[in-house]
Formats: C-alpha cells, sequence, structure tokens
C-alpha cells in the first residue's frame, strides 16, 4: 500500500463526513481546518484532520511527507458542462461580434454551431482525440479533476457517433473523471431545416439504439430555445434517451424563456443549465425541485449578455452549480478559477458559495458525489495546492494570477 502524508496545510477546505446537495443558505457553508493534516492510501483519502490530532490518528507515519506549509488544499473542480471535443476554434466569428454582428447573422452566414459541425466532419477522430487530450491537460493542470464533455458538433449520425467514441477513449485513457453527454439535439442541421420532425427521427432511431448499444453517453442533452428546440421537441428526445437509460442534463433558459425549466423538472433532469434568463416562476419551479440548476458565468461574459440571477437563485433555496462551458463559439476557456472569480466579480456570489458550487455541486452535476467534490473519507485524493495565499478569498479576489502550485490526482501530482 502507497501511503502519503500531507501535513501543516494552512487550510484544508470543504471537509466533510456526511455529503449532500447543497441548496440556498447551505452553500455559503464551507467547512476548513487549519493547520491541517490529510493522509492518502492508495490514492484515497484516508483521514484528515488537525495537526494536534496527527500522532493519535496517525501513530505510524508514512515515509513519503508532504509539508503544505501556507499551502491551502481544495478538491479539484468539477466542471460538469463543456463541449471539449471540436475541431477548431472560432476566432474570426470574435473578431464578427466585435465588430458589432449578432449571433444570428453570424449563423446564418454559416457561422456558430453549424461552423464547428462542418469543421468537426473534416476532422479525423485522432484529430479531435489529440486536440481534446491537449486541452485536458491544460485543465487538469489548473485544478480539474472531473468533467462532462458533449457531442453536438457531429450533427449526423456519423458525426455524433465520431465526437462519442472520442470522448469514451478519452475517458479510458485520461486519469479525470470524465462523463459523456449526447447533444445530437444542439441545433437542426441545414438538410433539416424544414423537416424537425425528420432530425428527431434519426436521432431517436438511428443515433441512440448505437449510443446505448457501444455505452457511449451518460446523459442525453437538448439545446431548449427560441429557434431551437421546443419543450416539446426536447421532452420527446428526452423520453427516447431516457428509455435507454440516459438521464437528461439540460441547456435552457440561456435566451428566452419559453417552458424549458417546466418540461425539464416534468423529466426529472439531473440538471438544467445556463439560465441567464429566470422568471420568477421559473425561479420558484427550480427550488422546489430536485434538479440543479448550473450556471455557466463565462459563456455570458464572452457574449457581453446579463449574467446568471446566482444571489436570487441561492437566496430561494436552488441547488447552485457552477460550470465553464468551454467551447470555441461562445466560452473558449475551461479555466475554473477565472470561472469562480467571475461568479464573485459579476454575480455577487460569495467565495464559500462559488468553490462548493464548483465542488460538492459540481460532482452532484455528474453524479459522482461520492467519489469526488469534498475532502471526505474514502473519496479520491484528487486535490489542489494552492500558492502561499493571505486567505481563501484571496483566490477570486486576485483573478489575474495563477494560484494553483500543484494538482494531485488519485494521489499522484500530474
Amino acid at each position: 500500500m502507497s501511503s502519503v502524508l500531507i501535513q501543516h496545510i494552512k487550510q484544508l477546505v470543504n471537509t466533510r463526513e456526511e455529503n449532500h446537495l447543497l441548496r440556498g443558505v447551505e452553500l455559503a457553508d464551507l467547512p476548513v481546518i487549519e493547520d491541517a493534516f490529510v493522509l492518502i492510501e492508495d490514492g484515497i483519502i484516508a483521514d484528515y484532520g488537525n495537526m494536534y490530532e496527527l500522532e493519535l490518528k496517525v501513530p505510524q507515519l508514512p515515509k513519503q511527507i508532504i509539508d503544505a506549509d501556507g499551502q491551502f488544499v481544495l478538491p479539484t473542480w468539477c466542471d460538469s458542462h463543456t463541449h471539449l471535443v471540436f475541431a477548431k476554434t472560432r476566432e474570426e466569428e470574435f473578431i464578427d461580434k466585435l465588430k458589432g454582428m449578432s449571433y444570428a447573422a453570424i449563423a446564418a452566414k454559416g457561422g456558430g454551431i453549424l461552423n464547428s459541425a462542418n469543421k468537426l466532419h473534416e476532422a479525423t477522430a485522432d484529430e479531435l482525440f489529440n486536440g481534446a487530450w491537449k486541452r485536458l491537460e491544460e485543465l487538469s493542470k489548473l485544478g480539474t479533476g472531473a468533467i462532462e464533455i458533449k457531442s453536438g458538433y457531429g450533427l449526423t449520425a456519423e458525426g455524433e457517433l465520431k465526437m462519442l467514441r472520442v470522448i469514451k477513449k478519452l475517458k479510458e485513457r485520461s486519469v479525470l473523471s470524465i462523463k459523456s453527454t449526447f447533444l445530437g439535439a444542439h441545433t437542426y442541421p441545414v438538410a433539416y431545416k424544414e423537416d424537425h420532425a425528420g432530425y428527431i427521427d434519426s436521432i431517436i432511431n438511428q443515433m441512440l439504439p448505437v449510443i446505448a448499444a457501444e455505452k457511449l453517453a451518460d446523459y442525453i442533452d437538448c439545446f431548449c430555445e427560441t429557434g431551437f428546440f421546443s419543450p416539446e421537441e426536447m421532452e420527446t428526445i428526452c423520453k427516447a434517451g431516457m428509455r435507454y437509460g440516459l438521464k437528461p442534463k439540460l441547456h435552457v433558459n440561456q435566451l428566452n424563456s419559453i417552458g424549458g425549466i417546466e418540461s425539464a423538472i416534468k423529466l426529472n433532469a439531473l440538471s438544467v443549465d445556463h439560465l441567464e434568463t429566470m422568471t420568477d416562476a421559473d425561479v420558484k419551479m427550480l427550488s422546489n425541485s430536485g434538479t440543479i440548476g448550473t450556471l455557466l458565468p463565462t459563456a455570458a461574459f464572452f457574449l457581453r449578455m446579463p449574467f446568471q440571477p446566482a444571489r436570487q437563485l441561492i437566496d430561494a433555496g436552488c441547488a447552485i452549480a457552477l460550470a465553464s462551458d468551454y467551447n470555441p463559439g461562445s466560452s473558449p476557456s475551461g479555466n475554473m478559477n477565472f470561472m469562480i472569480a467571475l461568479s464573485c466579480i459579476q454575480m455577487k456570489m460569495l467565495p464559500e458559495e462559488a468553490i462548493n458550487a464548483a465542488t460538492i455541486n459540481g460532482a452532484y452535476a455528474m453524479e459522482l458525489q461520492h467519489e469526488l467534490g469534498s475532502i471526505s473519507i474514502g473519496k479520491k485524493a484528487n486535490l489542489i495546492f494552492t500558492k502561499p495565499i493571505p486567505s481563501l478569498a484571496y483566490l477570486p479576489y486576485s483573478f489575474g494570477t495563477n494560484l494553483i502550485s500543484q494538482v494531485m490526482i488519485n494521489g499522484q501530482f500530474i
């Protein structure tokens, strides 16, 4: 058995004996231990506590001892919403936006999701894998220990399956915890622009049976929005996915409130993601449900949209997670540290709320709460070691500085 002791940690953050999904005022409760230790055995957290308890709790010290003097140690980020597999970046659209072109105008000239779909069809599976692998490595060094990755740039049976097989390969080879989501219902391909029923039939009868047979996805997603998929279409697609054991994790209320929240709750969705546009009725429905509201502030930031009403959602008692929405069109960054800062600066979340939303609640939004998201005995030793910092609030406060010293995954520094 390989044992590692980390001692003299300035603050051990998010220590929990019991884990549950946090909502409302609970989100501000972030348990920490000052001058702490963590004992790791075979990549799993075996014990933790105050330094004065060390002799009692760990009578025989392991050979490998790490001194974390001045450092904070946190669980790694759980990024529960990304589009990490894509063929090419879209900085030319970024320039178009700066010149004043609207999202709709960019889409009309072949930009947006359709642009990524065209580039994906030209890319080989190896090219997609290599690009995604490089991004994964970068994100892991920024503290991400678990990540959800969606398809959605294929928009044909061949393209979607190619993406999902790449995600499956990433799952098999990466030390990170990865969840896969089938997002065939991202937009309507050009060939089906006037034939919505035809494309939905292709999703249900061509794509889903192969996805189920090859075990390519954990979840099913749909972009429920004006000009994309209606709540009724979303329900049809999700119910088909649910018959194959795929739980819904859904894009709703990014631009408009069109009944997506109500439909998602009816479907018992694991999460509803985006939520830039929320009515009072939407907030109330979400607060009374078991569905997690996942906020993606970097997408609002990049698109210069109003930020998600985090304070209203938290104060209403909703369960909130935070994720990066890493994608080439509307959030070309998977840096969860910047996302935490943005949540505090622009959405007035407290540092404790943002950290909980990006760790334990993010883990719940991927059903990884038994493995990750907190410092708990029996969970994976996926840990962020900060550089010496004065306080926890310094993490979002000093938003332009990389304050991560090292990242540990399964008890090993990466």
